[in-house]
């Protein structure tokens, strides 16, 4: 498991039904893809645990588990680029995170709208048209 700190006892937790339904990876974490609610572009992935799940539905704004800082993380809290939450989706293998969210701003660290504007691969077929 990670290190993550222990939510304590007196603080509310995610909801026990959604916890039971969540396939999480050996860290405790699942990913979490950030999409435009209006126009359907994707935005980012990032992680979740059970903690930040929890604060995502309840507060509105996303909050995700930093793998490299070891840390919570609410999107836009140093940027001010933030992220709105709309809705949150669980797949058909409970293994990840639909968020649908009003992004202000970047939502890429570099400064870009999205993080999958930047390096864009080739298929064959699109190499053929």
């Amino acid at each position: 498991m990670s290190s993550r700190a222990i939510t304590p006892d007196t603080t509310p937790a995610l909801d026990p039904a959604i916890a039971a339904r969540l396939k999480r990876g050996a860290d405790g974490l699942v990913p979490a893809i950030a999409q435009q609610y209006d126009t359907g572009e994707v935005l980012m992935l990032g992680w979740m645990d059970d903690e930040a799940l929890h604060r995502t539905l309840t507060t509105g704004r996303c909050t995700y588990w930093s793998r490299s800082r070891q840390e919570y993380w609410v999107k836009g809290d140093t940027s001010g680029h933030v992220q709105h939450v709309k809705s949150v989706a669980l797949d058909c293998d409970a293994d990840t995170l639909l968020v649908r969210v009003d992004q202000v701003g970047a939502a890429c660290h570099t400064g870009d709208r999205t993080c999958f504007d930047a390096d864009v691969l080739a298929t064959e077929e699109a190499k053929d048209q």
